[in-house]
């Protein structure tokens, strides 16, 4: 699927039945994942590994748990995981500390829309709590959302469907009524094995496998196109 297209069969199924909109956090809402890049950069450096955040690729919607394990997998039982961890939160907050996090365009738009089509928001992370709240309290939009649900509250990472169960369930509504905004291929998935149906706005990944862009409604180039996209939807 290009970019600004979408499925009319599904996108008309949705008209008049949207009721609630979860969005991801990382690379969706927050243009954090290249930071979140450069910082893995940075600390493998320093541990004498090259072009380190080029993980990133392969870890994109994984929590704590499961990226720790993709790690242990690739570099060894001996890798420190939790002290690579804490380096690059470093090197991320230092960077935050002087710059602000940085919000992707239309992110405010979009949440003012829906708040004021009164549709209700949810958001769905594989970050912990600590990280996201963090997060969205530094832009001070947390009023928008009904439940915040995030990677260690869950027992199961995206592509899993537990996280996004607990966020409809949280928000009180049916899962075919509900849109998830993503930007990774582990988060679409998840959102369309809970049978939610699945929005894509890239971020770090242009495409995504076959099978997986045959699971989204549309894809989006930025959250303003989805404001485009949901007034259609939301048409009478």
């Amino acid at each position: 699927m290009k970019l600004n297209e979408f499925d009319k069969q599904r996108a008309e199924e949705l008209k008049g039945n949207l009721n609630a909109v979860v969005f991801d956090m990382d690379g969706l809402m927050f243009n954090t994942e290249w930071l979140i890049k450069y910082c893995w950069d940075v600390t493998g450096k320093e541990m004498g590994y090259d072009n380190f955040g080029d993980n990133i690729y392969n870890t994109l919607g994984m929590n704590y748990n499961r990226r720790r394990k993709y790690f242990l997998d690739k570099y060894g039982e001996d890798f420190d995981f939790e002290g690579f961890t804490d380096r690059y939160r470093e090197v991320s907050a230092d960077y935050l500390a002087k710059n602000g996090t940085p919000v992707k365009k239309g992110l405010i738009n979009i949440l003012e829309f829906l708040k004021e089509n009164k549709i209700k928001m949810a958001v769905a992370t594989s970050s912990s709590r600590k990280y996201a709240m963090s997060k969205i309290c530094d832009v001070g939009i947390e009023g928008y959302f009904d439940t915040i649900i995030c990677g260690d509250m869950v027992t199961k990472s995206k592509p899993d469907p537990q996280i996004y169960n607990m966020a409809c369930d949280g928000l009180g509504v049916d899962y075919a009524s509900c849109i998830a905004f993503e930007d990774s291929p582990n988060g679409i998935r998840s959102a369309y094995a809970a049978g939610i149906n699945p929005i894509m706005i890239p971020d770090l990944l242009a495409d995504a496998p076959e099978e997986v862009e045959e699971m989204i409604v549309a894809k989006l180039e930025d959250l303003d196109e989805a404001i485009k996209f949901l007034k259609n939807i939301l048409e009478k």
